[in-house]
């Protein structure tokens, strides 16, 4: 049986509409900020932490909109699993690689399809997503 990773993403468009992704040392996808749920945290809560962890950015979890939750394959660790906890939120702060990002990139929907470095999270939920709610 697959592992299951419990985590949080968040989905963070600038005002051109570009997503804020990260890459993690080591791994070769990018994917939303966020992470692992610690004991007894909530997704929301991760999703705070971790942003503030991995890209010096604060908000606060009432500022976050919940966009729902999804479980599929994971983009960097074989034969595992996540459930993610997904949620927007508007930032003002500019990101700064911290902790275990390597790599910040802006990038906009409309290029999504022309590159083989994005989360399976982003390109089966996330774009369609957004792709219908805008």
């Amino acid at each position: 049986m697959p592992d299951v990773l419990t985590l949080s993403a968040l989905v963070i468009r600038d005002d051109a509409g570009r997503l804020l992704l990260v890459r993690k040392h080591g791994t070769t996808k990018f994917m939303q900020p966020g992470g692992k749920l610690e004991p007894g945290e909530t997704f929301a809560a991760a999703a705070v932490r971790e942003l503030e962890e991995e890209l010096g950015i604060r908000v606060d979890e009432s500022g976050l909109t919940d966009l729902g939750r999804w479980y599929g394959a994971a983009a960097n660790e074989a034969d595992t699993f996540i459930d993610a906890g997904i949620f927007s939120c508007s930032v003002r702060q500019a990101p700064v690689a911290a902790a275990e990002i390597e790599e910040v990139l802006w990038l906009h929907p409309d290029e999504a399809s022309t590159r083989q470095d994005l989360a399976p999270l982003l390109t089966e939920h996330i774009l369609p997503l957004l792709a219908a709610m805008y």
